[in-house]
């Protein structure tokens, strides 16, 4: 039976720290929630390691440095009401839902949504609300909302999300082609979106309306 509480710290300490991840509600989440509980079991001995794992449907769970990074820029201070488009695994969104008040989590494939809806049912999370939808319309009847997170490659942000994001609200995601993205972190100024850049990435695509096409 492998250890894996000694195998998260460790993640934190080898991965995180060492490529400048500080805040430490994110770092001490990153501790906490157990990441191999989100993949299938015959990949749960690598949930670990410095690398994204396919969790089926052609999706992946993300690198443990890269949920971090784009947790850390979402400024979280645990009253926020977040969205995320592209539940996935639903790693992410248990991190996110340890550091905000509420998460909308919208996934396109049901089967992926049914499975993760009952995973963070047992595992006693009542603060997630997972969605199967086209992700890329966002969530309108829920908006607005204060953080919004992309976990896959969007060839630019939806403008529907940014009409869906309060003001002095931060959306964190991956844009560019399909096989290469910039992780962009952009907050809402007045109705105008502030844009930095942050690391190279490679995330599968945002399929939908507003996204890529199949």
């Amino acid at each position: 039976m492998r250890n894996y509480e000694l195998l998260r710290n460790l993640m934190v300490e080898t991965q995180l720290i060492p490529r400048g991840i500080k805040d430490k509600r994110v770092l001490d989440t990153m501790r906490k929630v157990p990441r191999h509980l989100f993949m299938p079991e015959k990949y749960r001995d690598d949930a670990y390691e410095d690398m994204a794992l396919p969790i089926g449907e052609g999706q992946t769970i993300s690198q443990p440095y890269m949920v971090a990074i784009m947790t850390e820029l979402l400024e979280l201070n645990g009253d926020e009401k977040v969205l995320e488009i592209g539940t996935g695994s639903g790693y992410q969104a248990a991190i996110l839902a340890e550091l905000s008040r509420e998460v909308y989590t919208v996934e396109r494939i049901e089967s992926l949504g049914d499975n993760v809806r009952l995973k963070l049912k047992e595992m006693g999370y009542d603060n997630i609300y997972v969605i199967v939808a086209d992700g890329t319309k966002g969530l309108p009847e829920k908006a607005p909302f204060d953080r919004i997170i992309i976990t896959a490659a969007t060839p630019k942000i939806p403008e529907c999300l940014i009409e869906q994001l309060n003001d002095g609200g931060i959306i964190v995601a991956p844009v560019g082609q399909r096989f290469s993205q910039i992780l962009i972190k952009a907050k809402k100024v007045m109705g105008t979106m502030k844009e930095e850049y942050h690391t190279p990435c490679v995330f599968v695509p945002l399929i939908g309306e507003h996204g890529w096409k199949e």
